[in-house]
């Protein structure tokens, strides 16, 4: 495809793959023009030849918002990131996305993490490392208040302490399963349980000593 490129069309191709590598952002059409020394309308016009060959897509009001594609006409790398808020401590009865006490983020595929509203927390100790969550992980969450057998969860335990576990209901009472034999399942009362989350994912950071 780039080979039926002309000169002009694979100029601005070329232009847009620096712009987004460099600022993580889709220059405006001003700032194109200006920067390639051409007319708005030029760069408008290009990039309708460009989306009509299958190397963008425009979305948005007036197609402003601008995605490079790659060979099989998905949304490039560059352009798939998230910034996902890590939680540094969940409040009892506050939906995920009414917390304040953030403690930065991380930025997640957005092709794979599609959901609303999520989050991520720091996952402290090894009680789940059979699950391949480890000391230092962050899972990925999608906000819940309610779970199905076997899910891995966040919950919040007397509206104090969260913790990462597999959620089970049983006839009278919550088990909170860990995922390493030399941790013990914890048991609860229905009301000393908040589920807050269902971890969809995982990212792993390098943890300094």
């Amino acid at each position: 495809m780039p080979n039926s490129l002309t000169p002009t069309q694979q100029r601005l191709l070329d232009y847009l793959h620096r712009k987004i590598a460099a600022d993580g952002r889709v220059p405006s059409l001003r700032e194109a023009a200006s920067d390639l020394k051409v007319s708005h309308a030029a760069v408008a016009r290009t990039l309708r030849v460009l989306e009509s060959k299958g190397l963008l897509k425009r979305d948005g009001r007036y197609g402003r918002t601008v995605y490079l594609l790659n060979r099989a006409r998905e949304v490039s790398a560059l352009q798939r990131g998230r910034d996902v808020p890590i939680v540094g401590r969940i409040a009892a009865g506050l939906p995920m996305y009414a917390q304040t006490d953030w403690a930065g983020s991380i930025t997640v595929d957005a092709e794979v993490f599609r959901g609303q509203n999520l989050f991520a927390l720091r996952v402290r100790g090894d009680s789940m490392e059979g699950a391949g969550i480890l000391d230092g992980d962050l899972v990925i969450c999608e906000p819940r208040q309610y779970a199905q057998n076997g899910e891995i969860v966040v919950a919040l335990i007397r509206s104090e302490e969260a913790t990462v576990k597999r959620f089970f209901r049983r006839t009278d009472h919550i088990e909170l399963r860990p995922e390493n034999p030399s941790h013990s399942p914890m048991r609860f009362g229905f009301g000393e349980i908040l589920v807050q989350g269902k971890v969809i994912g995982l990212q792993r950071t390098i943890m300094k000593r």
